[in-house]
Parts: structure tokens; sequence; C-alpha cells
């Protein structure tokens, strides 16, 4: 530990950090524009510049070490104005389209300029001028808005490591772009959104579908299915200035229907759905000799990733859809033949934590006889605007349950919000098929958390099973990596794109901190501990599904309807 003085009061903080870091521990607010917590700073955007007794020169306090008897002022008129400076200079070349901009509610920027006061326009000069780039069935990009924090290529290189992309240029012509200036679409991008979640301006946004749902909403031809993923009703309270981590669940499913929903189904149940079919491929690959480890395939951002970056791994991939396409083909080839409705008239929205859904279901693998397994993919921000529009007021709706015959789920089904969830699911569901018997305890310690791998040697029965639950695409290489040099010891292997899991997904609330993710799981953890149903194959309605319609697991219609193939991509 060591004594420094900040703004003439005398603190002891620890010697092994960053003046930014140990003032904002004892509550003092610096801004800054680049900096992310777990990485190393880059000292980019100069606005958490602070007087240090001294030093002639401003500090840049994101990078600069504490040390004894240090004097620090932080707020000093000059340390105000370097900041102020810097932020007039940014609006200089960013557009003044607030009033239209996706984040004028949510902007960094426009905060800063507030808080600082900037109210007239300083500096005046030539602009840089490009173009939109909307070519990604997921995000769009709007490089005139981009203020060159380099947060976005932070995320995917270090975090992701997918490197889409980087910095071009030089002065006052740098740009963030892709490999050879192209556009979004022929890179590397695999859709997960996480640089929209670090993106302190409108820059970066997904596809908008709200219009093209509306339009359906007020069709009269069409009959408009809404299904809600297991980590939509633990956020979504955000976007309302609520508690991080509520499950509004039912408030939500009333809302869809003030809306104009024909049916709201639970993604939970098509989850358990999921389960019973990727166990049961696990369980024949073991009996078999099949390609081991088997990897999840829920998380379309992954199965982008394995396509571009590790093609000879394709086979190890689940042939399992995920949950938001089962129900979605299941919607439009068993409940319209119930409820006799022509599936041409079905219109089926997904409500995900995901930007990647987007690109997942235009996938032309995902389409049953040449009919889309889902016609729209909401996010949970997009959701959030369109409650707002349509002037619903969630505190004065009752909850009201899902429809039938897609709104039963197990517990299992609401754990692939998290990190590990599907992992634990699965688990549940193969250790019965594989003993007869429901597991003693149900919970798996060793895959719950936030960690980036997570492991476990489990006993199920004669078999010792190793599998492994990773979130994070660097992470997932990591152990690929291993794997590929010659580690065996791993059987089932869960990868979620976004660290986290889907609680932390790229079309989750924007400014989504650690404390809150943690609640967010905290809440999938608590429905999972306090509900009696929680295992997949209890499901009644599961059970239903294959009574009346399936037959089976891996039966030849589950294989037509729920599974698909993977293919090598190439990229620039």
């Amino acid at each position: 530990m060591v004594r420094i003085e900040v703004n003439g009061k005398e603190l002891e903080v620890n010697n092994n950090e960053t003046i930014l870091s140990a003032v904002r521990k004892n509550g003092i607010e610096i801004p800054t524009l680049c900096y992310m917590d777990d990485l190393k700073p880059t000292g980019a955007c100069r606005l958490c510049v602070v007087e240090v007794e001294g030093f002639k020169p401003l500090v840049p306090s994101c990078s600069y070490p504490v040390s004894e008897g240090m004097k620090i002022q932080t707020h000093s008129p000059r340390a105000r104005a370097a900041r102020k400076t810097i932020i007039e200079l940014l609006l200089a070349n960013h557009p003044d389209d607030c009033l239209y901009c996706d984040r004028n509610a949510n902007c960094e920027l426009s905060k800063l300029a507030y808080d600082y006061g900037v109210r007239n326009r300083r500096f005046t000069g030539e602009r840089n001028h490009h173009s939109l780039d909307i070519s990604s069935p997921s995000i769009v990009r709007d490089p005139e808005k981009c203020i060159l924090c380099g947060k976005c290529v932070r995320v995917c290189e270090e975090i992701q490591a997918v490197a889409a992309i980087d910095f071009s240029g030089r002065g006052c012509n740098t740009k963030i772009s892709c490999a050879f200036d192209e556009s979004i679409n022929v890179s590397s991008c695999v859709n997960c959104g996480q640089c929209i979640l670090v993106c302190p301006t409108g820059a970066l946004r997904e596809q908008d579908h709200i219009k093209q749902v509306v339009d359906a909403l007020n069709d009269p031809n069409k009959h408009v299915v809404f299904q809600h993923a297991p980590s939509i009703s633990v956020t979504l309270a955000e976007e309302f200035n609520q508690s991080p981590g509520k499950d509004i669940c039912g408030i939500m499913t009333a809302a869809l229907r003030k809306m104009g929903a024909d049916s709201v189904f639970d993604t939970s149940f098509s989850a358990d759905l999921t389960i019973m079919e990727e166990a049961s491929e696990l369980i024949e690959r073991i009996k078999n000799g099949g390609k081991l480890p088997m990897m999840t395939t829920c998380s379309p951002g992954w199965i982008k990733f394995v396509e571009q970056f590790y093609p000879e791994f394709i086979g190890n991939l689940s042939s399992c859809k995920s949950p938001q396409q089962m129900l979605g083909a299941v919607i439009k080839n068993y409940y319209a033949k119930k409820e006799g409705i022509d599936p041409k008239t079905i219109y089926s929205v997904g409500l995900m934590p995901c930007t990647a859904k987007k690109f997942e279901a235009e996938r032309p693998e995902m389409k049953v006889d040449g009919v889309a397994d889902l016609d729209a993919v909401l996010t949970t921000r997009e959701i959030a605007k369109m409650i707002k529009r349509f002037g619903i007021d969630l505190n004065t709706l009752e909850p009201e349950a899902a429809d039938i015959p897609f709104g039963s789920r197990s517990t299992a089904g609401k754990l692939f919000g998290a990190t590990g969830g599907v992992m634990e699911a699965a688990i549940r569901t193969a250790y019965h098929m594989l003993t007869g018997e429901d597991m003693k305890d149900m919970k798996i310690g060793q895959l719950r958390g936030t960690e980036g791998i997570k492991e476990a040697q489990l006993k199920i029965g004669n078999l010792t099973l190793g599998v492994a639950a990773v979130s994070g695409l660097a992470n997932a290489r990591k152990l690929l990596e291993q794997i590929k040099n010659g580690r065996d010891d791993i059987h089932f292997i869960e990868v979620m794109t976004c660290p986290g899991g889907c609680i932390a997904g790229g079309g989750q609330p924007i400014n989504s901190n650690p404390e809150k993710i943690a609640l967010r799981m905290k809440t999938l953890y608590n429905i999972d501990k306090s509900e009696k149903v929680r295992t997949s194959y209890d499901n009644i309605a599961v059970k239903e599904l294959y009574k009346d319609f399936l037959i089976k697991p891996l039966s030849p219609l589950s294989h037509k309807l729920l599974h698909t193939k993977f293919k090598e991509r190439n990229v620039l």
C-alpha cells in the first residue's frame, strides 16, 4: 500500500494500480472514452488526464501508476479545460444528426459534451466523410460517427480473437475498417455484437427489424408469433431503469400480447428440446465411436468462428440447430398443422440477446422445404424500443403465462442464458439417459460462474465424462489449440460466443458491467434452485411433442426439422 493525496484528501491505495483505478475505488469519477476494464490501457483518448504535482504535462490517469506521496488534482481548471477541448475537437468532425441517431439517449460523447458545458461549435473545418456499411445481416457500421477510441478493435481482437476490424490510414485519414477496406459482410466478423456494447457513440448498431415486425403486426393476414430467449426476461427490465437481474418474464409476455402478438412462446421450451436431441447425439457418438469432443451449436457466432478459423472441427459440432431455430421449425411444421394455420401466413419473431441470431435466421441451412424457420429477430434493445413506442407501461401489467403448447419449460432450459448452463442441462439429461436415474445433486458447481474456461471430470455410471464450458471466442481458441495439440480428456464442450454467455450478448443493454451480468446470472440460478421441474426430460410439453409428432430424439423427422449441417467459409 502507498499513501497519495487526491484533491487534498489523503488516501491509502494499492501500489500496483493506476491513478484512474485508485481514485475510482474511492468514489471519484474521471471520464474516459477508450479505457476498458481488464485490458491494458492505451491512453488514446486523453480525456482522463489529471494534474500531478511536480509534472508539467498533464498525466493520463488510465496508464500512470500511483507512487508514495503523489499529489493529484483530478478536476483542476487545467484538467477540465483540456477535457473540454478534446470533446470539442471530437465534435468538430462528428455528424450533427443526434436527433436521428440510434444512441441519442445513450451516447457517451453527448453526455460528456453536456457535462463539460460544450454548447457551441468552437472548431470548424473540413470533415471526413465515410459511407454507411449496411452489408451485414446483423451489424450496421457508421464510420462518420466513429471517434477512433479503439474499443471495438480491442474487443474484436483481444476478447473475441476474430480481428475483423482494425485501424487503417494515417493522421487525419485514420479510420477503422475491415481488411482491404471491404464491407463487413465479407470480413471475418462473426456478428457477435460485442463491438456494439463497447462503442461510445452510434458508430455501431444492430440491423433494425422493428419496422418489419410492426408491419406484420398490422397485417390482418399474418399470424404473428413471438418467442423469447431464456436470458431476455432477466435483462429487459434494465432498459426500463429497473433492477439488474429482475425477472419480468410474465410482464414481457403481457406486453407482447398488448402489441398484437397472436401467440407468445418461451424459447426455454426448445432449449429443453435441444437438450433431448443433443444429449442423445452425445450418447450415440460415445457408444458408436463418433467424433469427439462433441461441441454445442446454440451460439451462431461460435459456429461461424469454427467455419472460418477451425474448419477441421466442423465434424465435432453437434448437428442440432439452436433453440431459436428448433422452435421456429416446430412452429411452422407442427403448431401450424395443429392449429390449422397456413405456414406461409405465420410470421415468426425471435426475441434474442444476440445480434448473431439475425445472421443465423438468414442462413440458407435454416429452412425446411424452402420455408425459413424465422422471419425476424429482435434484440433486447429493440423489443424495449417497441414497448416504448407502443406506449406500454410495464408497471401497469399483470404477469401472463406463455402460450401452449410451447410455454412449458424446465429450469434446465432457462439455464441456457448463462455460460455453463447448456452443459449443466445436457449433463442432467445424459445422466438420466445412461443410468435411468435422476442426478442426486442437480447443481454442477464446476460449470457455474463467469470464468472463461470451466472444466470438470464427471462420473456417470461406469463412464468418466470430461466436459468444458467456454465463453468468449479467445478462450475457445485456447481450448481448440490444446485439442489440436493432442489433448484428449475432454469429450463434450459448450461454447458461448459472448463472455458470460447470452446474459452478456451483443443485443443486450448497452453499458452492461460485470456487476449487472453477475446479477442476471444469479437470477437464473435462483430460478433453477426454486422450481420443481429441473430437467429437460421432465418437461411435459416436450414429451407430448415427441409422442404426437417427432416420435423420439434423432428420429428421421427430428433430423429433418431440428438438425442441420455447417460448412467451411473463406474469409479475407
